[in-house]
Protein backbone atom coordinates (compact mmCIF):
# COMPACT_ATOMS: atom_id res chain seq x y z
CA UNK A 1 0.00 0.00 0.00
CA UNK A 2 1.29 3.44 -0.85
CA UNK A 3 2.10 5.75 2.06
CA UNK A 4 -0.39 8.20 0.63
CA UNK A 5 -3.87 7.18 -0.55
CA UNK A 6 -6.20 10.12 -0.75
CA UNK A 7 -8.96 11.46 -2.95
CA UNK A 8 -10.98 14.66 -3.20
CA UNK A 9 -14.59 14.57 -2.01
CA UNK A 10 -16.92 17.57 -1.65
CA UNK A 11 -13.95 19.92 -1.88
CA UNK A 12 -12.03 18.18 0.93
CA UNK A 13 -9.45 15.43 0.78
CA UNK A 14 -10.70 12.10 2.12
CA UNK A 15 -9.12 8.76 2.72
CA UNK A 16 -9.44 6.06 0.04
CA UNK A 17 -8.77 2.35 0.28
CA UNK A 18 -6.02 1.63 -2.20
CA UNK A 19 -6.58 -2.08 -2.77
CA UNK A 20 -8.04 -5.28 -1.41
CA UNK A 21 -4.50 -6.27 -0.40
CA UNK A 22 -4.24 -3.22 1.82
CA UNK A 23 -7.59 -4.08 3.41
CA UNK A 24 -6.31 -7.52 4.28
CA UNK A 25 -3.04 -6.12 5.66
CA UNK A 26 -4.81 -3.65 7.94
CA UNK A 27 -7.23 -6.30 9.10
CA UNK A 28 -4.27 -8.53 10.02
CA UNK A 29 -2.36 -5.76 11.75
CA UNK A 30 -4.63 -2.83 12.59
CA UNK A 31 -1.73 -0.86 14.09
CA UNK A 32 0.29 -0.95 10.84
CA UNK A 33 -1.16 2.37 9.69
CA UNK A 34 -1.20 5.98 10.81
CA UNK A 35 -3.64 8.57 9.45
CA UNK A 36 -2.17 12.05 9.28
CA UNK A 37 -4.02 15.34 8.84
CA UNK A 38 -1.38 17.85 7.76
CA UNK A 39 -1.38 21.59 7.17
CA UNK A 40 2.26 21.45 6.03
CA UNK A 41 2.53 21.27 2.25
CA UNK A 42 6.10 20.28 1.45
CA UNK A 43 7.27 17.49 -0.85
CA UNK A 44 10.00 16.68 1.65
CA UNK A 45 7.32 15.67 4.17
CA UNK A 46 6.03 13.09 1.70
CA UNK A 47 9.55 11.72 1.28
CA UNK A 48 9.92 11.40 5.05
CA UNK A 49 6.61 9.59 5.34
CA UNK A 50 7.84 7.08 2.77
CA UNK A 51 11.03 6.55 4.78
CA UNK A 52 8.98 5.91 7.90
CA UNK A 53 6.97 3.25 6.09
CA UNK A 54 10.12 1.62 4.74
CA UNK A 55 11.66 1.46 8.21
CA UNK A 56 8.61 0.39 10.20
CA UNK A 57 6.14 -1.22 7.80
CA UNK A 58 3.52 1.28 9.02
CA UNK A 59 1.60 2.91 6.17
CA UNK A 60 1.01 6.66 6.31
CA UNK A 61 -2.26 8.00 4.90
CA UNK A 62 -2.30 11.77 4.48
CA UNK A 63 -5.09 14.34 4.36
CA UNK A 64 -3.79 17.80 3.45
CA UNK A 65 -5.60 21.09 3.94
CA UNK A 66 -5.49 24.44 5.66
CA UNK A 67 -5.04 24.32 9.41
CA UNK A 68 -8.39 25.79 10.45
CA UNK A 69 -10.24 23.61 7.93
CA UNK A 70 -8.58 20.46 9.27
CA UNK A 71 -9.30 21.43 12.87
CA UNK A 72 -12.95 21.97 12.01
CA UNK A 73 -13.06 18.70 10.11
CA UNK A 74 -11.70 16.71 13.05
CA UNK A 75 -14.23 18.40 15.33
CA UNK A 76 -17.07 17.60 12.92
CA UNK A 77 -15.98 13.99 12.50
CA UNK A 78 -15.91 13.57 16.27
CA UNK A 79 -15.36 10.05 17.55
CA UNK A 80 -15.63 8.75 13.99
CA UNK A 81 -12.58 10.72 12.84
CA UNK A 82 -9.91 8.50 11.29
CA UNK A 83 -7.22 11.07 12.21
CA UNK A 84 -4.38 9.81 14.38
CA UNK A 85 -1.96 12.73 13.99
CA UNK A 86 -2.38 16.44 13.31
CA UNK A 87 0.48 18.55 11.90
CA UNK A 88 0.39 22.30 11.48
CA UNK A 89 2.59 25.39 11.39
CA UNK A 90 2.78 28.01 14.13
CA UNK A 91 2.24 27.52 17.84
CA UNK A 92 -0.82 29.74 17.61
CA UNK A 93 -2.54 27.21 15.39
CA UNK A 94 -1.49 24.39 17.68
CA UNK A 95 -3.20 26.30 20.47
CA UNK A 96 -6.38 26.56 18.39
CA UNK A 97 -6.34 22.80 17.92
CA UNK A 98 -5.66 22.33 21.62
CA UNK A 99 -8.63 24.53 22.53
CA UNK A 100 -10.80 22.50 20.17
CA UNK A 101 -9.91 19.34 22.11
CA UNK A 102 -8.01 17.86 19.17
CA UNK A 103 -5.01 16.47 21.07
CA UNK A 104 -4.18 13.89 23.72
CA UNK A 105 -0.91 13.60 25.66
CA UNK A 106 1.65 11.49 23.84
CA UNK A 107 3.43 10.19 26.97
CA UNK A 108 6.70 9.65 25.13
CA UNK A 109 10.01 9.86 27.05
CA UNK A 110 11.80 10.03 23.68
CA UNK A 111 9.90 13.16 22.64
CA UNK A 112 10.25 14.75 26.07
CA UNK A 113 14.01 14.17 26.05
CA UNK A 114 14.77 15.34 22.52
CA UNK A 115 12.43 18.32 22.06
CA UNK A 116 13.43 21.31 24.24
CA UNK A 117 10.90 22.22 26.91
CA UNK A 118 10.16 25.64 25.40
CA UNK A 119 9.27 24.03 22.05
CA UNK A 120 6.64 21.59 23.30
CA UNK A 121 3.41 21.64 25.24
CA UNK A 122 3.98 21.24 28.99
CA UNK A 123 1.57 18.29 29.08
CA UNK A 124 2.81 16.61 25.90
CA UNK A 125 -0.21 17.55 23.79
CA UNK A 126 2.05 18.63 20.91
CA UNK A 127 5.73 18.90 20.03
CA UNK A 128 7.79 21.18 17.82
CA UNK A 129 9.02 19.66 14.55
CA UNK A 130 10.91 22.58 13.04
CA UNK A 131 11.93 26.00 14.25
CA UNK A 132 11.81 29.37 12.47
CA UNK A 133 13.19 32.70 13.64
CA UNK A 134 11.29 35.96 13.14
CA UNK A 135 14.13 38.26 12.20
CA UNK A 136 14.78 41.77 10.94
CA UNK A 137 15.61 42.18 7.26
CA UNK A 138 17.40 45.45 6.55
CA UNK A 139 18.59 47.40 3.52
CA UNK A 140 22.39 47.22 3.48
CA UNK A 141 22.75 50.65 1.86
CA UNK A 142 20.43 52.65 4.13
CA UNK A 143 20.88 50.87 7.47
CA UNK A 144 24.00 50.35 9.53
CA UNK A 145 23.45 47.09 11.48
CA UNK A 146 24.74 48.97 14.52
CA UNK A 147 21.42 50.87 14.39
CA UNK A 148 19.52 47.63 15.02
CA UNK A 149 19.03 46.04 18.41
CA UNK A 150 15.56 44.83 19.44
CA UNK A 151 12.00 44.44 18.23
CA UNK A 152 11.06 47.09 20.77
CA UNK A 153 13.46 49.63 19.27
CA UNK A 154 11.51 49.65 16.00
CA UNK A 155 8.82 51.65 17.82
CA UNK A 156 11.27 54.48 18.55
CA UNK A 157 10.98 57.83 16.66
CA UNK A 158 14.15 57.26 14.60
CA UNK A 159 12.37 54.51 12.69
CA UNK A 160 9.44 56.70 11.66
CA UNK A 161 8.39 55.86 8.09
CA UNK A 162 11.02 53.14 7.80
CA UNK A 163 9.33 49.86 8.84
CA UNK A 164 7.47 47.27 6.75
CA UNK A 165 5.53 44.32 8.16
CA UNK A 166 2.61 42.21 7.01
CA UNK A 167 -0.93 42.37 8.38
CA UNK A 168 -1.69 41.79 12.05
CA UNK A 169 -4.16 39.11 10.97
CA UNK A 170 -1.17 36.94 10.11
CA UNK A 171 -0.56 34.26 12.72
CA UNK A 172 3.22 34.84 12.68
CA UNK A 173 2.77 38.42 13.85
CA UNK A 174 0.12 37.41 16.35
CA UNK A 175 2.49 34.86 17.84
CA UNK A 176 5.29 37.44 18.07
CA UNK A 177 2.92 39.72 19.95
CA UNK A 178 1.76 36.81 22.13
CA UNK A 179 5.37 36.22 23.08
CA UNK A 180 5.85 39.88 23.95
CA UNK A 181 2.73 39.86 26.10
CA UNK A 182 4.21 36.93 28.00
CA UNK A 183 7.59 38.59 28.57
CA UNK A 184 7.00 42.36 28.84
CA UNK A 185 3.26 42.44 29.64
CA UNK A 186 0.10 43.49 27.84
CA UNK A 187 0.39 47.22 28.47
CA UNK A 188 3.98 47.51 27.23
CA UNK A 189 3.23 45.29 24.22
CA UNK A 190 0.33 47.55 23.24
CA UNK A 191 2.52 50.64 23.56
CA UNK A 192 5.12 48.94 21.35
CA UNK A 193 2.56 47.95 18.74
CA UNK A 194 1.19 51.49 18.64
CA UNK A 195 4.68 52.89 18.12
CA UNK A 196 5.41 50.32 15.44
CA UNK A 197 2.24 51.23 13.53
CA UNK A 198 3.24 54.90 13.69
CA UNK A 199 6.55 53.97 12.07
CA UNK A 200 5.08 52.02 9.14
CA UNK A 201 6.48 53.09 5.77
CA UNK A 202 3.23 51.89 4.20
CA UNK A 203 0.09 49.99 5.11
CA UNK A 204 0.69 46.25 5.50
CA UNK A 205 0.58 44.58 2.10
CA UNK A 206 1.40 41.02 1.10
CA UNK A 207 3.37 38.31 2.87
CA UNK A 208 6.87 38.15 4.27
CA UNK A 209 8.52 37.95 0.85
CA UNK A 210 6.72 41.15 -0.16
CA UNK A 211 8.18 42.88 2.88
CA UNK A 212 11.70 41.71 2.01
CA UNK A 213 11.30 42.91 -1.57
CA UNK A 214 10.02 46.26 -0.31
CA UNK A 215 13.20 46.65 1.74
CA UNK A 216 15.33 45.86 -1.31
CA UNK A 217 13.35 48.37 -3.38
CA UNK A 218 13.91 51.11 -0.80
CA UNK A 219 10.24 51.39 0.14
CA UNK A 220 11.29 50.78 3.74
CA UNK A 221 14.57 50.28 5.56
CA UNK A 222 13.72 47.29 7.73
CA UNK A 223 11.09 44.56 7.81
CA UNK A 224 10.03 41.83 10.20
CA UNK A 225 9.95 38.41 8.50
CA UNK A 226 10.64 34.72 9.05
CA UNK A 227 14.24 33.84 8.24
CA UNK A 228 13.46 31.07 5.75
CA UNK A 229 11.80 33.45 3.28
CA UNK A 230 15.10 35.30 2.90
CA UNK A 231 16.95 31.95 2.69
CA UNK A 232 14.67 30.79 -0.14
CA UNK A 233 15.45 33.93 -2.09
CA UNK A 234 19.16 33.40 -1.43
CA UNK A 235 18.97 29.86 -2.86
CA UNK A 236 17.02 30.94 -5.95
CA UNK A 237 18.71 31.13 -9.36
CA UNK A 238 16.37 33.90 -10.49
CA UNK A 239 18.19 37.22 -11.10
CA UNK A 240 15.39 39.15 -9.38
CA UNK A 241 15.76 37.11 -6.19
CA UNK A 242 19.54 37.46 -6.23
CA UNK A 243 19.14 41.21 -6.62
CA UNK A 244 16.89 41.32 -3.56
CA UNK A 245 19.37 39.28 -1.52
CA UNK A 246 22.31 41.47 -2.57
CA UNK A 247 20.51 44.54 -1.21
CA UNK A 248 19.37 43.04 2.09
CA UNK A 249 20.71 41.22 5.14
CA UNK A 250 19.40 39.35 8.18
CA UNK A 251 19.63 40.62 11.77
CA UNK A 252 18.72 38.62 14.89
CA UNK A 253 17.11 41.02 17.39
CA UNK A 254 17.31 41.03 21.20
CA UNK A 255 20.63 39.22 21.38
CA UNK A 256 21.72 41.28 24.37
CA UNK A 257 18.70 40.26 26.44
CA UNK A 258 16.06 37.55 26.05
CA UNK A 259 16.88 36.42 22.49
CA UNK A 260 15.15 36.29 19.11
CA UNK A 261 11.53 35.15 18.86
CA UNK A 262 11.13 31.67 17.35
CA UNK A 263 8.09 29.75 16.28
CA UNK A 264 7.53 26.15 15.28
CA UNK A 265 5.70 23.77 13.08
CA UNK A 266 4.35 21.08 15.36
CA UNK A 267 2.62 17.75 15.67
CA UNK A 268 0.40 15.97 18.15
CA UNK A 269 -1.55 12.74 18.61
CA UNK A 270 -5.28 13.21 18.03
CA UNK A 271 -7.63 12.48 20.91
CA UNK A 272 -9.30 9.12 20.30
CA UNK A 273 -6.66 8.06 17.77
CA UNK A 274 -7.39 4.49 16.68
CA UNK A 275 -3.72 3.78 15.95
CA UNK A 276 -2.12 5.38 19.00
CA UNK A 277 1.04 3.27 19.11
CA UNK A 278 1.72 3.90 15.43
CA UNK A 279 1.04 7.58 15.95
CA UNK A 280 3.61 7.88 18.75
CA UNK A 281 6.15 5.92 16.70
CA UNK A 282 5.52 8.34 13.85
CA UNK A 283 6.12 11.38 16.09
CA UNK A 284 9.32 9.86 17.44
CA UNK A 285 10.54 9.27 13.89
CA UNK A 286 9.88 12.91 12.97
CA UNK A 287 12.21 14.13 15.72
CA UNK A 288 14.92 11.56 14.93
CA UNK A 289 18.23 12.99 13.72
CA UNK A 290 17.53 11.57 10.27
CA UNK A 291 14.18 13.32 9.88
CA UNK A 292 15.35 16.52 11.54
CA UNK A 293 18.24 16.81 9.10
CA UNK A 294 15.87 16.38 6.16
CA UNK A 295 13.53 19.05 7.52
CA UNK A 296 16.36 21.50 8.13
CA UNK A 297 18.15 20.99 4.82
CA UNK A 298 15.05 20.99 2.63
CA UNK A 299 12.81 23.72 4.06
CA UNK A 300 15.43 26.24 5.23
CA UNK A 301 14.16 25.82 8.79
CA UNK A 302 16.06 25.13 11.98
CA UNK A 303 15.89 21.67 13.57
CA UNK A 304 14.36 21.47 17.03
CA UNK A 305 16.89 18.81 18.01
CA UNK A 306 20.39 19.99 18.94
CA UNK A 307 23.40 18.85 16.94
CA UNK A 308 21.61 18.29 13.63
CA UNK A 309 23.18 19.81 10.51
CA UNK A 310 21.22 22.42 8.58
CA UNK A 311 21.10 24.05 5.18
CA UNK A 312 24.39 25.89 4.41
CA UNK A 313 22.62 29.18 3.61
CA UNK A 314 20.84 29.09 6.95
CA UNK A 315 24.00 28.00 8.76
CA UNK A 316 25.83 31.01 7.29
CA UNK A 317 23.41 33.30 9.10
CA UNK A 318 25.25 32.27 12.25
CA UNK A 319 24.26 31.11 15.69
CA UNK A 320 21.87 33.23 17.70
CA UNK A 321 20.33 33.40 21.15
CA UNK A 322 16.76 32.08 21.20
CA UNK A 323 13.98 33.53 23.33
CA UNK A 324 13.12 30.57 25.56
CA UNK A 325 9.59 31.58 26.47
CA UNK A 326 7.41 28.49 26.04
CA UNK A 327 5.73 28.68 22.65
CA UNK A 328 2.43 27.57 24.20
CA UNK A 329 2.12 31.17 25.47
CA UNK A 330 1.60 32.47 21.94
CA UNK A 331 -1.82 30.93 21.61
CA UNK A 332 -2.80 31.47 25.22
CA UNK A 333 -2.24 35.21 24.77
CA UNK A 334 -3.82 35.34 21.32
CA UNK A 335 -7.27 36.64 22.42
CA UNK A 336 -5.61 39.65 24.04
CA UNK A 337 -3.42 40.17 20.99
CA UNK A 338 -6.37 40.26 18.59
CA UNK A 339 -8.00 43.00 20.66
CA UNK A 340 -4.71 44.85 21.05
CA UNK A 341 -3.94 45.17 17.34
CA UNK A 342 -7.44 46.43 16.71
CA UNK A 343 -7.03 49.14 19.33
CA UNK A 344 -3.74 50.39 17.85
CA UNK A 345 -4.99 50.29 14.24
CA UNK A 346 -2.64 47.62 12.95
CA UNK A 347 -4.55 46.47 9.89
Amino acid sequence: MSYKSVFVCAGLVAFAIASCDSQSQEAADPEAVVNVYSARHYDVDDDLFERFTEQTGIDVNVVEGKSDELIERIKTEGEASPADVFITVDAGRLWRAEQAGIFQSAFSPVLDEKVPANLRHPDGLWYGLTKRARVLIYNVESVDPAELSTYEALAEPEWNGRVCVRSSSNIYNQSLLGSLVETIGLEETEAWAEGLVNNFARDPDGGDVNQIKAVAAGQCDVAIANHYYWARLAKSDEPESQDVVSKTAVFFPNQADRGTHVNISGVGVVAGAEHQESAISFLEFLISDEAQEVFANSNNEYPVVDGVSMDPIVAELGEFKVDEVNVSAYGRNNPDVVKLVDRVGWK
